[in-house]
């Protein structure tokens, strides 16, 4: 499966609202911190953590499902092995709103099948790399 190039990233970036599967309200994880800087940048970050009411002072979602405004991006900080079934949610969202651009795996998080899904259905992906970093160093 081949990844992401850089022109695809840059477009990725150029979004306004990005969800955040497994936002951390913990300060020091990078599932917080890194949310934190793509607000800092001017991003509009939506939350997506069933354990918590509230993440950097915006309600957090149970669910990408819930989310009623529209989203960009969908970043995600969870497992590997839950890639599949975030994809499939990814994928039900853009049936209904017609709104996710791509989906962002940080960090060590890869499922080239699940991802080849999403690919095939038009969504540009990035895996295993820090939207910050990127967005860093792209930016």
């Amino acid at each position: 499966m081949t990844d992401a190039t850089e022109a695809e990233m840059r477009d990725l970036l150029d979004v306004e609202t990005i969800a955040v599967v497994g936002c951390s309200g913990t300060p020091g994880k990078a599932a917080h911190d890194v949310p934190a800087y793509l607000q800092d940048q001017g991003y509009d970050v939506v939350p997506i953590n069933p354990n918590r009411e509230e993440v950097l002072g915006r309600r957090a979602y149970d669910s990408l499902g819930d989310v009623s405004e529209r989203v960009d991006l969908v970043d995600v900080f969870r497992p590997s092995e839950e890639v599949s079934t975030i994809v499939d949610a990814v994928l039900k969202r853009v049936q209904r709103h017609d709104d996710v651009r791509g989906i962002w795996l940080q960090l060590g998080i890869r499922d080239d099948e699940a991802t080849a899904r999403a690919r095939d259905a038009g969504l540009a992906v990035v895996q295993d790399r820090c939207l910050k970093v990127e967005h860093g160093r792209l930016s």
